[in-house]
């Protein structure tokens, strides 16, 4: 039997699923249709490292155990603890150092669960006050990219409520170099395993042999000619901003109003800004029918907050904006099981960050590539779990 898998897409989940097989001793090409690889884990080039959104890891889950056990995190960073003193909210148009004391029931409510089939608000309501509940949805917009994160699963929202703000100490991990680094360090790897990386090699057509489709559901649905391949995602506009040091600005603002979210990256890993300049990214979620540049005025009006004055101070900048590629949102009544699954039948499979494994966003693309790669082994007659 012929032990040869491709690999379509060379985002995160492409790359794990290419190394994942190729460690078993299957023979892998990868396709990337770019003339690099990472999908949207790609960052700028230097001086200023930006990627397109969050660049962070949880160190709490299977994601984590298999990037460790390859070597493939590389250097941490970590903010100073001056930093954390200027972690902050804004709440009622104002920046604030305390969310709403019913905020802080919910972080505190250690061991509470919350159903699968409401919605988020009006659960959190019900139990700790509808301002609570707004503020705790608006918290975590970041993780979603929704301007209405109530709507979504009660399960759904509180799991990620209590990872982001659990009252022990947080999983969160800062990579230095940022996902850019973590791609390099994949790619390397793959390439030392053998795999084949063909780029600018844009896939029309299924090959005879077992595949695996790792690119956003639009491009899959399109490859496969399958409908089913959709599911609830984000929309919002990005600000990623340079600027000169000042001890004004915030190293991070939880948008309780309106869901937008700021991070200086810079404080934590110095090597993605010049020395003396602070680079930060700023998301707000975009309403429904609202106008992209009606949301981006609402993202500058927050941006006065976390950073004073930075249109005086701004050394680089760019804009950009998301929709339906910003991972997968669970609704009442639905799980990351209900998801599109990841074998579609005979030696297809599908993997990504909306597809039917747990975590958020780049943690889904990477549990969603081992899983895919264990099922393609398994078609080729070989065992994920004697690595090479």
């Amino acid at each position: 039997m012929a032990r040869e898998i491709t690999v379509v897409g060379g985002g995160i989940a492409g790359l794990v699923a290419a190394i994942t097989c190729a460690e078993a001793g299957a023979r892998v090409t990868l396709h990337e249709a770019h003339a690099s690889l990472g999908g949207r884990a790609r960052a700028t080039q230097p001086p200023y490292v930006a990627h397109e959104g969050a660049h962070v890891l949880y160190q709490d889950g299977p994601h984590w155990t298999w990037l460790a056990e390859r070597g493939l995190i590389g250097p941490l960073g970590w903010p100073a603890g001056s930093a954390l003193a200027r972690v902050g909210f804004r709440r009622d148009g104002r920046r604030r150092l305390r969310p709403p004391a019913g905020f802080l029931r919910m972080v505190l409510d250690v061991g509470r669960t919350a159903p699968v089939d409401q919605d988020f608000h009006t659960w959190a309501a019900h139990r700790y006050g509808e301002v609570a509940a707004r503020a705790a949805a608006s918290a975590i917009g970041v993780a979603t990219y929704d301007a209405d994160t109530g709507r979504l699963s009660a399960a759904f929202v509180w799991d990620i409520f209590r990872r982001v703000f659990a009252p022990k100490p947080p999983a969160v991990r800062w990579l230095v170099g940022g996902w850019q680094a973590l791609v390099d360090r994949m790619a390397a790897r793959a390439r030392e395993l053998g795999v084949r990386v063909e780029l600018c090699s844009r896939v029309t057509d299924l090959p005879d042999q077992p595949t695996i489709v790792a690119t956003e559901l639009a491009a899959a649905r399109a490859l496969l000619g399958d409908e089913s391949l959709r599911w609830e995602s984000g929309h919002c506009v990005l600000l990623d901003l340079a600027v000169r040091t000042s001890r004004r600005d915030r190293f991070i603002l939880f948008d309780l109003d309106e869901g937008g979210f700021h991070e200086c990256y810079s404080t934590q890993d110095p090597t993605v800004a010049p020395q003396g300049e602070s680079l930060f990214q700023l998301d707000m979620p975009v309403r429904a029918g609202e106008r992209l540049a009606d949301a981006r005025q609402r993202l500058e009006r927050f941006a006065d907050l976390a950073v004073p004055g930075w249109r005086e101070r701004t050394t680089w900048q760019r804009t950009a904006a998301a929709k339906g590629r910003t991972g997968a949102l669970d609704l009442p009544g639905r799980t990351w099981r209900d998801r599109p699954a990841i074998e579609r039948g005979g030696d297809v499979f599908l993997a990504g960050d909306m597809v039917a494994a747990p975590g958020m966003r780049g943690e889904i693309s990477i549990n969603s590539g081992v899983l895919a790669a264990r099922a393609a082994l398994r078609v080729v007659g070989l065992d994920h779990t004697a690595p090479r």
